[in-house]
């Protein structure tokens, strides 16, 4: 089985993947890079693309699965999802948007439960799940964060 330059490309995070250590941070750092494209973080824009990059996340992370074994690291559009709900409904910041960023790596290799559960799902969906319910937390305690101090 090979995986086409497309599936390689989104899987990946645009190839940061494919980098041999941390490839989940540098991921991060990619979709933390698009998040500051003017206008993504509007909702009409990073909701579709959340849905969008979830859903390919499934099926591309069985693909992964499939060549490289249990939820490898090549495979990191989960942590671009995540990174992005983890972003949502905040103020584009750079302080905010940075403590994001760490609180949502540090949520991210935690696994607060039931995330770590999540993980354990097959396929696809235990790649992409157990970053989902990571950046959620991410995203509920940054909002606090802002409505409490900034």
């Amino acid at each position: 089985m090979k995986l086409t330059f497309i599936e390689k490309a989104l899987g990946s995070t645009l190839f940061s993947g494919y980098i041999p250590f941390a490839s989940g941070t540098f991921s991060s750092v990619v979709a933390f890079a698009f998040y500051w494209i003017p206008g993504f973080e509007k909702p009409v824009v990073i909701f579709p693309l959340i849905l969008l990059f979830t859903i390919a996340g499934v099926f591309i992370g069985n693909r992964f699965e499939q060549l490289y074994g249990k939820d490898p690291s090549q495979c990191t559009i989960d942590e671009t999802v995540g990174m992005w709900i983890s972003l949502l409904f905040l103020p584009k910041q750079i302080i905010i948007t940075v403590i994001a960023f760490l609180l949502w790596r540090l949520l991210d290799i935690i696994k607060p439960f039931p995330a770590r559960q999540a993980e354990k799902l097959p396929g696809g969906i235990g790649i992409i799940a157990d970053d989902i319910i990571s950046a959620i937390y991410t995203s509920i305690i940054m909002n606090l964060i802002v409505l409490k101090f900034f």
